[in-house]
C-alpha cells in the first residue's frame, strides 16, 4: 500500500510502500478516495509532536468500505464513509453524555499493547497512525468509532472535509455556541475552517454575519459561503469597522488565527452578553492579559473550542445532507486537488490567500 510517510522531524512527507493490517475485532478497511490537508497536521510533522517518526499524518478521509472485523456494526462492505480524528470509547461519562469529543479514554480505539501494529515498513517495523488514521495513504484501518457512513451521492473530495475543518468550525458555531437565529456573527479568519464557521452560521439563522480577513481572494470566497459583509483588515481597523456595521456590537466573535492582537480585536468587538470563542491555536503560545472586571460589567464570556464540540456521528451525516440539500456550499471549499506524492506543494499552496482546503484525490502517482 502507498502512503505518505514522515520519516523525520521537519524532513517533509514522501511516498512509501507499507503493510497495512486486516481488520480485526470493531475495525474497520477504507479504501481512501480524497484526503485533506489540516495545518495541524504539518505542525506535528515539523515539531515532532505525539506521532514520533516514521509517521503517517492524515485525518480528513473520505473513501469506500473495503472489509471489515468480525464486530463491526456500524458500517458494512460498500458504505460510503468518513473517517474522522475523534477517538471515542463510548462507555465513559462524557461518551455517554453524548460529548464524544471530550472521551477520557480515546486510546480504546488502537490496538492494545502487545498486538501487531496496524502500520508496518516492508521490513516489518511498526509506523505510528496519526489519530488512529494516518489518512495520507491509499488504505486505512480505523476503529469503527471513527468511520462514520453518509451519502453516497456526496463527491468524496467534499465529504473528506467533513471529519475535521467542517466539524471544528461549524460546530464551534453551532455545538459550542448554541449561536441562535437572529444573532450576530463575526469571523475572524476566513480559511477553510472559518468558511465552515460562516457556512455554520447560516445553518443557525444569524442575522449578521461579518467575515475578517486579510486576503481579498478569502473574503470573496466567505461571501459564497453566506457572509453577508466582510472586512480587509489589512485595510481597515477591524474594530471600528464591525462596530460600523453592528453599532452594539456582536452576539458571537470566533477567533479562527489565534494570535495576541486578534483575541484582543475580538473582546473589543462584542456587544453586551456577546461571547469570544477561541478557535485558532498561532503557534501554541499565545497569551493575553485581561481586565476581568471589564468582561463582567459587559457580561461576557470567553471559551475555548476543540473539535467544535462535535460528535461525530451525529454531525457528519447532518452536514452531509445539508450539502446535498444546498444549505452547505461544501463544493467552495474545496481549492485545490493533489496527488498523494505532492503533499509538501499542498501545504505551499495552502500559503495563497487565494486557497481554501487542498485535497488529495491522486493515490496512484
Amino acid at each position: 500500500m502507498k502512503a505518505s510517510v514522515v520519516s523525520a522531524v521537519g524532513g517533509g512527507f514522501a511516498v512509501q510502500e507499507l503493510q497495512l493490517a486486516q481488520p480485526q475485532g470493531r475495525e474497520v478497511l477504507v479504501e481512501v478516495k480524497a484526503s485533506g490537508l489540516c495545518h495541524s497536521d504539518l505542525t506535528l510533522a515539523n515539531a515532532g509532536l505525539v506521532y514520533a517518526p516514521p509517521a503517517v499524518l492524515g485525518h480528513e478521509v473520505a473513501g469506500v468500505v473495503i472489509a471489515v472485523g468480525e464486530a463491526v456494526s456500524d458500517c458494512r462492505i460498500g458504505d460510503h464513509v468518513v473517517a474522522c480524528l475523534i477517538q471515542f470509547c463510548g462507555h465513559c461519562v462524557p461518551c455517554l453524555s453524548g460529548h464524544t469529543h471530550a472521551c477520557l479514554n480515546p486510546d480504546a480505539t488502537l490496538r492494545a499493547p502487545g498486538e501487531p501494529a496496524r502500520l508496518q515498513t516492508a521490513q516489518g517495523s511498526s509506523v505510528n497512525q496519526g489519530f488512529g488514521l494516518g489518512g495520507f495513504a491509499a488504505q486505512v484501518l480505523a476503529h469503527e468509532n471513527q468511520v462514520i457512513v453518509i451519502p453516497k451521492a456526496l463527491p468524496f473530495e467534499e465529504a473528506a472535509l467533513l471529519g475535521c475543518g467542517v466539524l471544528t468550525g461549524a460546530g464551534a458555531v453551532l455545538n459550542t455556541a448554541k449561536v441562535e437565529h437572529g444573532q450576530s456573527v463575526v469571523v475572524i479568519g476566513a480559511g477553510g475552517v472559518g468558511l465552515s464557521a460562516i457556512a455554520g452560521a447560516v445553518l443557525a439563522g444569524a442575522s449578521r454575519i461579518i467575515a475578517v480577513d486579510v486576503a481579498e481572494a478569502k473574503l470573496q470566497r466567505a461571501c459564497l459561503l453566506g457572509a453577508t459583509d466582510t472586512v480587509d483588515s489589512s485595510q481597515h481597523d477591524p474594530v471600528l469597522a464591525v462596530k460600523a456595521l453592528l453599532p452594539g456590537g456582536a452576539d458571537y466573535v470566533f477567533d479562527f488565527v489565534g494570535v495576541r492582537a486578534v483575541v484582543e480585536q475580538g473582546l473589543q468587538m462584542l456587544g453586551k452578553g456577546g461571547g469570544l470563542y477561541l478557535v485558532g491555536i498561532g503557534d501554541g503560545s499565545t497569551t493575553v492579559d485581561l481586565r476581568t472586571f471589564d468582561l463582567m460589567l459587559n457580561h461576557n464570556r470567553i471559551e475555548a473550542v476543540y473539535m467544535g464540540s462535535s460528535n461525530a456521528k451525529r454531525d457528519i451525516p447532518f452536514y452531509a445532507e445539508m450539502a446535498l440539500a444546498g444549505r452547505f456550499n461544501l463544493a467552495a471549499l474545496v481549492s485545490r486537488r493533489i496527488a498523494l506524492s505532492q503533499i509538501d506543494e499542498g501545504y505551499l499552496a495552502l500559503k495563497d490567500g487565494a486557497t481554501a482546503r487542498v485535497v488529495i484525490t491522486d493515490f496512484e502517482h
